[in-house]
């Protein structure tokens, strides 16, 4: 029997109100920004008001926490989304921090070789975490896309996948090869028909909830566990998971 325990969770000093976090969140959607965007900024900011010791930071506390995301090398972008979060966190609050977006470097991308693929597939020995990857590879996805996926998004005729609600709020559809619907047809034989909120998820965590982002971003875990040698690759959604979860284990 397994044990369901939400490991994210972060303990926040006793003098910040239970509420702070739910004005917040409320006041992201008011903003309209989407539910993936809103679990990122409350998680940056979560971090910011932790360190600070109050739901209510002085421009000081600001500034110290700014030194120490700096100091821990972390990815301009990851940088720059705790920017974005803190500054949004403030302005609910009535006030304003002044944020400085960093450049994103400008370096021309790198790309997986066949051989580096086939190994990072040949270490993965879970059927539902396989398929996760290869969909996730093949179909070019960023990590929400892939945990946002309904049955209903599948074709394994033509081999594509309706991608709804991506990047920038834009739908699409997207082409898979043919090793990686097969993989699907293998998962979809054993795995049980879930209904989460009137939805089919695709892929589902074994506590019957819909995978988000973060958790992936841990699965991969195994893949290191393994010591498979990869270079981070010019396709972003294996480059940013694996950056997502360095910048995590560092804070």
């Amino acid at each position: 029997m397994r044990l369901k325990i939400d490991w994210n969770k972060i303990s926040l000093p006793e003098k910040i109100s239970n509420n702070t976090l739910d004005n917040f969140h409320e006041h992201l959607r008011e903003q309209g920004l989407r539910e993936t965007t809103i679990e990122n900024y409350i998680g940056n900011v979560q971090r910011y008001i932790k360190s600070a010791v109050s739901d209510n930071p002085s421009s000081d506390g600001y500034s110290r926490f700014r030194a120490y995301l700096h100091s821990r090398n972390l990815s301009r972008s990851t940088l720059n989304q705790y920017g974005y979060a803190i500054k949004a966190y403030h302005e609910m609050l009535g006030n304003n921090v002044d944020f400085k977006r960093i450049a994103p470097n400008n370096h021309i991308p790198l790309y997986f070789s066949a051989d580096e693929v086939d190994r990072i597939f040949a270490s993965v020995h879970n059927l539902k975490h396989l398929a996760m990857l290869q969909v996730l590879f093949y179909g070019c996805l960023r990590a929400t896309e892939l945990c946002n996926l309904n049955d209903e998004d599948v074709n394994l005729q033509t081999l594509t996948l309706r991608i709804n609600n991506g990047k920038g709020g834009r739908d699409g559809i997207v082409y898979i090869r043919d090793e990686c619907a097969h993989i699907l047809k293998d998962y979809l034989a054993v795995r049980p028909l879930l209904i989460l909120e009137r939805q089919q998820p695709l892929f589902y965590t074994d506590y019957g909830q819909r995978w988000r982002r973060v958790v992936f971003t841990i699965c991969l875990l195994g893949i290191r566990l393994n010591r498979v040698s990869i270079k981070r690759g010019g396709l972003h959604v294996f480059q940013d998971i694996l950056q997502r979860y360095n910048d995590l284990q560092r804070l």
